[in-house]
């Protein structure tokens, strides 16, 4: 079986959008999976996007992209947080 190309260089900056209820628990709880998985994480470039009716908020995560299966993986953790209704 031959070995996909990757359409990503790696390492780069990779956004990483999650959207979930706005919560006082929530954005921590984000930051937290995102720096388990990029030790240069800064918080301080996390954008945040409340909904029209401020029930929901989104977040943009700049993320070090190092490899697929770090990608893979942090997308099935912030996918199956309880927090989290959208990782995109």
């Amino acid at each position: 079986m031959a070995e996909e190309k990757s359409l990503i260089e790696y390492p780069s900056q990779f956004p990483i959008k999650v959207m979930g209820k706005a919560n006082p628990e929530y954005l921590p709880a984000i930051i937290h999976i995102a720096k388990q998985f990029d030790p240069t994480f800064d918080e301080t470039k996390v954008e945040q996007r409340p909904s029209k009716d401020g029930n929901y908020l989104g977040i943009t995560l700049p993320i070090t992209a190092t490899s697929r299966e770090q990608l893979d993986e942090l997308y099935r953790t912030l996918s199956t947080h309880p927090l989290v209704s959208i990782v995109l």
